[in-house]
């Protein structure tokens, strides 16, 4: 074995550090020591602190989360309030439509209507021509036939009343014939000129 003695001991540095490590520890204690004493001084001093300064950040994050979360509200109430307004336009556009539906409904079924009397009144017009037609060929056939007595008076009777505007009706006479009132013979005139 060798052995070592104090003057190498010396010359070699490890050796004289590792002699003292009590003393060593210590020096580091206290430089730490001293180190945390001087940051807790400094922050009492200028009363800032890293602590203080996250619960203020988390604060502020705290009011604008909240504010955030208000105006998110708001702007859900905005917009629920439109959405209600423009549900109720629709359902009044709806109901005018339903209303302009029926009204057309009840348009076309009156024009039907007046279609089917438009109709009804041609065809009783045409049926007066053709009734006026065969009375005017039957009064021509008589008219030619030369009256007698008291078919001749009672034929100018009757053409007297219907100049003079006066309905007349012959019920006795051989012909009992009866004489068209005037307000007819000018239905038939109007008739005639259609």
């Amino acid at each position: 074995m060798i052995a070592i003695t104090p003057d190498d001991a010396k010359s070699n540095g490890i050796a004289r550090h590792g002699s003292q490590p009590i003393a060593l520890a210590a020096a580091a204690l206290i430089i730490m020591l001293v180190g945390a004493g001087s940051i807790a001084l400094w922050r009492a001093y200028t009363g800032t602190s890293p602590e203080q300064d996250r619960v203020v950040a988390a604060r502020q994050l705290q009011v604008r989360a909240a504010q955030a979360s208000e105006q998110l509200v708001e702007k859900t109430k905005a917009l629920e309030s439109t959405q209600q307004e423009a549900i109720d336009q629709l359902q009044v556009v709806q109901d005018q439509l339903q209303t302009v539906r029926r009204l057309l409904a009840a348009q076309q079924a009156d024009a039907k209507r007046l279609s089917e009397q438009v109709s009804g009144l041609t065809e009783a017009i045409d049926g007066l021509r053709q009734s006026f037609a065969s009375t005017q060929a039957s009064e021509a056939s008589a008219s030619n036939e030369i009256p007698r007595g008291k078919e001749r008076t009672t034929q100018a009777r009757q053409i007297a009343a219907i100049t003079a505007d006066k309905p007349v009706c012959e019920n006795h006479g051989a012909g009992r014939r009866a004489v068209i009132p005037p307000r007819k013979v000018a239905a038939e005139t109007f008739l005639r000129r259609l």
